[in-house]
């Protein structure tokens, strides 16, 4: 037989080294890259109620008669007025934001390291101040608390 001559059905066959493979992969189906497999990672959120079915106009009659603006204004349901209150945070009647006296009232700014400290992660460090108010999270939550007995960390 010769090299030419077609192997079994040419399905399963290897391709020939010297040859360019022609069925390259779609990349859209090729697990190994980055982002493709983005969409089964983002899972699906149902709604809340089915649409279809909150509606009488669900067959072709009724939908090419429509509803009357009575029928549309009787499904109108009032906005919900939130409690009242003395702000975000507070309770009805409160005298203000809630501020424990051991979480301190001033706020810290970035936090840098203390100089000359013997190790890198130190847990000395003093207040540079606020980076134009955009703090993280993290650093929004921390605030100085002043000790009565020692006075301020250096």
């Amino acid at each position: 037989m010769s090299d030419t001559s077609a192997r079994g059905d040419d399905v399963y066959q290897p391709q020939p080294e010297d040859e360019p493979s022609e069925l390259q992969p779609d990349m859209d189906d090729s697990l190994g890259e980055p982002g493709t497999d983005a969409v089964l990672d983002q899972g699906y959120s149902p709604p809340e109620r089915p649409h279809a079915r909150q509606g009488d106009d669900t067959t072709g009659g009724a939908q090419r008669t429509g509803e009357s603006l009575d029928q549309r204004l009787a499904r109108e349901e009032p906005d919900q007025e939130p409690p009242a209150g003395d702000g975000i945070g507070d309770l009805v009647d409160g005298e203000g934001e809630p501020v424990d006296p051991e979480a301190g009232v001033r706020r810290a700014g970035r936090l840098a390291p203390v100089a000359g400290t013997p190790h890198a992660n130190s847990v000395l460090a003093h207040d540079v101040g606020i980076d134009a108010g955009a703090a993280s999270a993290e650093e929004a939550a921390v605030h100085v608390i002043e000790d009565p007995e020692d006075g301020p960390l250096p």
